[in-house]
């Protein structure tokens, strides 16, 4: 039931095009326009630089409340002396590329806009990463709410009853 769950959130986000800065390219043929999550699931993860090199698979795709993808979780193989790790890649960092297979196929890969540097530093997929990006998201909201309620405030006290005009 849960993965049933998690399959069609993924599916319904990705219906939505890979949002935010994730961009779907295509090599030999047009957007699909709608992707499965599960074909997106075990895709392999490449280094965009040209050299070929895979990184490992996407292991999972993570989601704000509004749906949004946010980050792939990469399994990243024991490449780059990372020992088999999964790591967590923001959408500024991958992009999707379709290609169809002589056998009709459709083939997902994930190319990946950064260095090995880069990889080496991004975060570990974890209890203790998941913990504190929870904690960043409540403290954003809370942040957000409490600007919308003073802003709600001052206008209320802009237009309070004094500045009303007197009714007959």
């Amino acid at each position: 039931m849960r993965k049933s769950l998690l399959l069609t959130a993924m599916s319904t986000a990705l219906l939505a095009g890979l949002s935010l800065d994730a961009q779907a390219q295509t090599t030999a043929q047009e957007p699909q326009g709608v992707y499965s999550a599960e074909d997106i699931l075990d895709a392999d993860v490449y280094f965009a630089n040209g050299s070929g090199e895979e990184i490992g698979d996407v292991d999972d795709i993570l989601f704000d409340d509004d749906m949004r993808i946010t980050a792939l979780v990469i399994e990243s193989g024991a490449v780059l002396g990372l020992g088999g790790r999964e790591i967590v890649v923001g959408t500024d960092y991958f992009t999707l590329e379709t290609s169809t297979e002589g056998d009709g196929e459709t083939e997902h890969r994930i190319m990946l806009s950064a260095t090995p540097e880069e990889v080496e530093d991004f975060p570990a997929y974890d209890r203790d990463w998941w913990e504190q990006t929870q904690a960043n998201a409540r403290e954003a909201w809370q942040t957000t709410r409490d600007g919308a309620e003073s802003a709600w405030q001052r206008t209320r006290e802009a237009f309070s009853d004094d500045d009303a005009p007197e009714q007959q």
